[in-house]
């Protein structure tokens, strides 16, 4: 058995914290069995190991969060990368043709699909293990994993089982989508599950499907026709079309953290960042990654939340109405992560005009190494801490704290850091960096959108 992780997401639930670069999976906020702080994908890949599973993973994930995955996991897992942001069709066909034309699996291989961000507890993946006996032994077509309610949720949709279901798994009978409180009800007293959205194929199926849609199964030609293909969902794609589906039912712990009032209830600090809480305070949160403090006193319920991207202020209820508000404030990301380090805009000035001023902090992990493509920009860098080299003019020069280098329109340089290193850039334009150490290629760092 094969497992396919799906990290996709614009992340606009958990802003001003998540983004278009960093989707709720890399935020590192939930705590881990040693207790350091940890995200949601390092969860489900600490998950994935203790169920041995990690050897058998691949992710399909989208250009803009390809680095997010290798710093936050490593750098030699395998990842699949769509050449444009679609829908979880499209990223699943081309998961499945990478490991049919690229890594040569059998057409007999059970492939399983989960995203790459539940909150479930280890024995989820026990049960992710079944999905390949159960395909094999009932001959279905798909095999999906079905969460057992614990209350009638109208936020989820229900997989619902004929009334002839074996005991070890069961004959999926229809689908019903987020229904109201009273036909939830119903559909819990008919042994209804949650669909959780896992789903589990042997590779045939979906290979097979592709060549009657006319799609390509060979990876580098289905990424040439990767355009073509319509942005639609796997349910709708294939589940809906399905008739022979069986689900297994899953009775554990299993949340969506998709808003800040279902992540903060996952939360054991309280404060991340620098904040104060009053006494006496209920159910409060603060996140802040800024330098400057947050306190907040007498309010209950309430969420604050801060970082470069902007600040949010919200009643625990009313988190999940952010999606609303966010179309005015179009912006590109103003934090973003990379295998390198990360970059943090910290002033933006422009007018249209040559004299648009970008200010950032940028950190370079001890080890790596950092250099700039040649575009029209003069630039100016500060080493504010940690140890390392330059490269300029062919000449290498060692670098520390205090250390400031001015570059001219076209100049070639690069950077590698002994310790971990934090400088101040200045760019009277913008730029793109490139990481050379880890032979991924580029890495835009997406700075020329602030021009």
């Amino acid at each position: 058995m094969r497992v396919v992780l799906l990290s996709g997401g614009s992340g606009k639930r958990l802003w001003p914290l998540s983004n278009d670069a960093r989707s709720k999976q890399f935020l590192k906020v939930l705590k881990n069995e040693h207790g350091k702080m940890e995200s949601m994908v390092q969860r489900v890949w600490r998950q994935l190991k203790k169920n041995n599973l990690e050897n058998k993973a691949i992710v399909s994930t989208s250009k803009s969060q390809m680095e997010m995955i290798y710093n936050q996991l490593n750098q030699y897992i395998p990842v699949v990368v769509e050449p444009e942001r679609k829908d979880t069709f499209p990223a699943i066909a081309l998961a499945a043709v990478y490991l049919y034309s690229v890594e040569n699996c059998s057409l007999e291989e059970v492939i399983t699909v989960l995203p790459v961000d539940p909150f479930v507890e280890d024995h989820f993946f026990a049960n992710i293990k079944e999905m390949e006996w159960a395909l094999n032994n009932s001959g279905a077509d798909l095999a999906l994993l079905g969460v057992k309610p614990t209350y009638p949720s109208e936020k989820y949709g229900y997989i619902v089982p004929s009334s002839t279901s074996p005991k070890e798994y069961l004959n999926v009978s229809k689908f019903h989508e987020k229904p109201r409180e009273a036909t939830a009800k119903k559909l819990i007293h008919e042994n209804a599950l949650w669909n959780c959205g896992v789903f589990g194929f042997r590779l045939n199926y979906i290979i097979q499907l592709l060549k009657r849609k006319n799609i390509p199964v060979q990876y580098e030609a289905l990424l040439e026709y990767y355009s073509k293909l319509d942005a639609n969902s796997f349910d709708y794609e294939v589940v809906e079309q399905a008739t022979n589906i069986i689900a297994l039912p899953y009775a554990g712990y299993w949340k969506d953290l998709g808003t800040w009032n279902t992540l903060t209830d996952e939360m054991e600090a309280k404060i991340i960042g620098n904040g104060v809480i009053s006494e006496n305070i209920a159910e409060s949160n603060i996140v802040n990654e800024l330098d400057i403090p947050i306190i907040l006193l007498g309010v209950e319920n309430v969420v604050v939340a801060a970082s470069p991207d902007g600040i949010l202020v919200t009643n625990k209820r009313s988190s999940h109405k952010i999606k609303d508000y966010l179309s005015r404030f179009p912006s590109p990301p103003k934090f973003e992560e990379y295998n390198w380090g990360w970059r943090r805009v910290l002033e933006y000035r422009g007018n249209g005009t040559k004299e648009e001023i970008l200010t950032e902090k940028i950190h370079l992990i001890s080890g790596k190494t950092l250099s700039n493509e040649p575009f029209n920009s003069l630039e100016v860098w500060t080493v504010t801490e940690g140890e390392g080299l330059i490269v300029k003019n062919e000449e290498m020069i060692r670098i520390y704290p205090g250390s400031s280098f001015t570059f001219t329109e076209g100049e070639e340089y690069y950077w590698k850091a002994v310790r971990d290193m934090e400088f101040v850039v200045i760019r009277t334009q913008a730029s793109q960096m490139k990481q050379h150490d880890s032979g991924q290629g580029p890495v835009n760092s997406a700075i020329s959108e602030y021009s």
